[in-house]
């Protein structure tokens, strides 16, 4: 019988307090920072007590990071500069044209075709129930004079005046030219930016006269700067002057020339269908019989791609392989390094495994060191990388992306990680004894 007021409780003898159940797991936590603050520490007093060989130990990282940012760089600005160019094209556009876009094997077979003619245009915006409109464009290469200021080889384009139904038109300044320009014939001009910027450096060129191969024409309108171009569309651009059709027929002739007609789709038509039906206008257009092949060609954005593509992915293949081998290169200098300096720190090595050290913090602390070496060449791979970025802007639309950034140090955390592994690996296997022995 327990005294009276008296309570007593009995425990499990498997129960255990939840404080220290709760308490075990963050000291396990702080345990492992502190082993990874510990390592870091370490690896920093060793990078920076052999300065020079580590800086040496990172060429090879450099010139891999450096690999990396100028492949990814250019081929960004190949990728931006074709989209451009795509999107100058339309993905709704369908180009008439003698010639297929891309290689040609049996040119003799091209060669001797028929020309396209202005008059196909008319045909196809009439009779096509997909075409919203088709205008023609033609084109000629002469030199362009204003006072003493001289630019030859210029695109000279002649163009409807509906042209801007089919293609955008960016007009910085005064007007395209009208139907009336075009039915008239009139001797006028819309310039492209660079054109305007070098015959006319300090004047305003609207209203003025320009001579297209000796022949005047007044100035009444200046394209929008594009920039430099991958290829694809040369229609519009910087070094292109652009007059109505009518103009260029009267001074110029189209007979011999080849006329490209420009068709655009209606909105949320399948494009196939539309090239279908346009090929069956074209054919009876030009009197072919069912036993004739097609004596024109329909060109569209997506035969270009097709013709780009397996040039884009040799470029990247030669760019990846040569970056991969930049980097394998490193990363062994890194591992023989690594080597070398878990060699020279094997009595180091073995006090601290005398002195109660795991293996998991040797492999840590030698991890580290690798990581932190392959990441200082990181940086510098970036650094050195801004100018290299800076060249490649001169000629293609290209920038140093900061996913580029990351995907560099990535790589040199995995570098680091793939490449220190093993000598990581042979100094935590060390034996302490063994290792105390060592001179």
């Amino acid at each position: 019988m327990q005294p009276h007021g008296l309570v007593v409780v009995s425990f499990h003898p498997l129960y255990t307090d939840p404080g220290r159940i709760s308490s075990r797991k963050p000291t396990s936590l702080l345990k492992s920072l502190l082993e990874l603050k510990e390592g870091f520490l370490i690896a920093l007093r060793a990078i920076n007590a052999q300065k020079l060989r580590s800086l040496l130990t990172t060429l090879g990282i450099i010139i891999g990071i450096l690999s990396v940012t100028a492949m990814a760089t250019v081929v960004n600005g190949i990728e931006e500069g074709f989209e451009q160019d795509m999107s100058t094209l339309g993905t709704d556009v369908l180009y008439i044209e003698k010639w297929p876009w891309g290689f040609v094997s049996d040119w003799w077979n091209y060669i001797n075709r028929p020309n396209i003619t202005q008059d196909l245009a008319e045909v196809v915006e009439r009779r096509s129930q997909f075409a919203s409109a088709a205008t023609a464009v033609v084109r000629t290469s002469r030199s362009i004079d204003y006072k003493s200021n001289n630019l030859g080889g210029v695109q000279i384009i002649g163009l409807s005046s509906n042209y801007s139904r089919v293609h955008d038109v960016s007009i910085e300044s005064g007007n395209f030219f009208s139907d009336i320009h075009d039915r008239s014939a009139r001797d006028v001009a819309v310039l492209g930016f660079e054109v305007a910027e070098r015959l006319f450096p300090s004047e305003q060129p609207l209203g003025k006269t320009v001579r297209i191969g000796g022949r005047r024409f007044d100035v009444i309108g200046v394209l929008e700067k594009e920039g430099s171009s991958a290829g694809g569309n040369s229609d519009s651009g910087d070094r292109t002057v652009q007059i109505p059709f009518t103009t260029f027929q009267k001074i110029y002739g189209t007979r011999y020339r080849d006329v490209s007609v420009r068709v655009k789709v209606i909105d949320n038509a399948d494009v196939s269908v539309a090239k279908d039906e346009i090929t069956g206008i074209l054919r009876v257009a030009r009197g072919l019989d069912a036993k004739q092949d097609d004596d024109f060609e329909i060109n569209e954005q997506e035969t270009l791609r097709a013709q780009i593509a397996p040039v884009k992915t040799a470029i990247y293949s030669v760019g990846i392989g040569l970056t991969a081998l930049s980097l394998l290169v490193g990363g062994i200098g890194v591992m023989n390094i690594m080597f070398v300096s878990v060699k020279e720190r094997t009595r180091e090595i073995g006090i601290r495994k005398a002195t109660g050290a795991k293996f998991s913090s040797i492999l840590t602390q030698f991890l580290i060191e690798a990581i932190l070496v392959c990441s200082v060449g990181g940086v510098i791979g970036v650094i050195l990388s801004i100018p290299v970025v800076l060249g490649i802007r001169a000629v293609l639309p290209a920038s140093l992306d900061a996913t580029v950034v990351g995907i560099a140090f990535l790589i040199c955390v995995l570098i680091g990680t793939i490449f220190g592994l093993a000598p990581a690996w042979k100094a935590a296997r060390s034996e302490p004894i063994e290792a105390l022995r060592y001179e």
